[in-house]
């Protein structure tokens, strides 16, 4: 590995699970993520394809109050009307009645619905959309069978939705409902220098099923530093799966990366800080003490956001010496 991923090698499971990063653009998400996982209400994630929205969707939800209950993902791009309906409204265009046996998600279901790319919704569908979210709270009161039914919803899109409120592409009072809360994914070239993290993250991931520690070279990390990654880190994570299964040797080189890499011009040249080489083993002792100290000590929520269970949280908090540490 080049001495620039290895003096930069990511915490392996940062505050944010899987979202690696050490730019102020994800130190902000952290935050928001955190304080979001505490309530239920609404969120509204932006960001174009490939930033993660739904991961940090799905990080929201296992460490938030209904974490044992289901996520349920649904591409709103992919339903037409009739489809939100049978979703929604049990398979009807009309409201059931409080004595209806008919199901929906909206107001039966107890768990976080990730409505994804909201933005694609029609305004017949937005309108459905809609009428069901306002119908949660009625059908609790006039059915207690329903009263134990609780669904936060999370919705994420590639598009901005107050210029779709603008021009009337999108309805302002499903907006406002969506948006109580908020946070901006940026892109992966607006945030070039978290790319040697990422890029060492996923060699760390993919070791594990080639069997071997696979190393990128300076020249491949070079062109992947110059290319604009017009699909985010979907496209990188696919990128260095597709070096690794390519390389004969361990070294990955410049010609085991995809041509539209190889081919790409140069941009301004990124600095990076001389920091020393930190063993992952303190790494990943930085990581969880950093979650716990911003949890407060609360020792589940840390271990949901960590992505580990609770034994192993405690395990390791013993080989640290911090097995005492306030918890709430």
């Amino acid at each position: 590995m080049s001495d620039m991923i290895r003096s930069r090698m990511p915490v392996l499971r940062g505050p944010l699970g899987n979202v690696v990063g050490d730019t102020p653009e994800i130190h902000t998400i952290y935050q928001i993520v955190q304080r979001a996982a505490r309530t239920t209400q609404p969120l509204l994630i932006i960001g174009e394809a490939g930033t993660g929205k739904e991961m940090i969707a799905r990080t929201i939800h296992s460490a938030g109050p209904l974490r044992d209950t289901p996520f349920i993902c649904l591409d709103c791009a992919s339903l037409p009307k009739e489809g939100l309906q049978a979703e929604f409204l049990g398979g009807s265009g009309n409201f059931p009645s409080p004595a209806s046996e008919e199901r929906d998600i909206i107001s039966t279901y107890r768990g976080t619905l990730f409505l994804d790319r909201i933005g694609d919704l029609t305004l017949d569908a937005q309108a459905v959309l809609l009428r069901a979210i306002y119908d949660q709270e009625t059908r609790a009161v006039h059915d207690s069978r329903r009263a134990g039914g609780r669904l936060r919803i999370l919705a994420a899109t590639t598009r901005d939705l107050r210029l779709g409120v603008g021009d009337g592409t999108f309805r302002g009072d499903l907006y406002f409902r969506l948006n109580v809360l908020s946070l901006r994914v940026p892109s992966l070239r607006e945030r070039r220098h978290d790319i040697p993290l990422l890029v060492g993250s996923f060699l760390y991931q993919f070791s594990n099923a080639l069997g071997r520690q696979p190393r990128m070279s300076d020249e491949a990390l070079k062109a992947m530093l110059m290319y604009d990654w017009p699909g985010n880190v979907r496209e990188l994570e696919s990128c260095v799966k597709h070096a690794c299964r390519s390389a004969i040797e361990s070294v990955i080189r410049l010609l085991d990366l995809p041509a539209s890499i190889r081919e790409t011009r140069e941009v301004a040249p990124i600095s990076f800080p001389n920091v020393p080489v930190v063993p992952l083993h303190e790494l990943e002792k930085r990581s969880i003490l950093e979650t716990l100290l911003q949890v407060k000590g609360n020792r589940h929520m840390a271990a949901q956001l960590l992505g580990m269970d609770k034994t192993t949280l405690y395990r390791k908090l013993k080989e640290y010496g911090a097995q005492d540490r306030e918890c709430n």
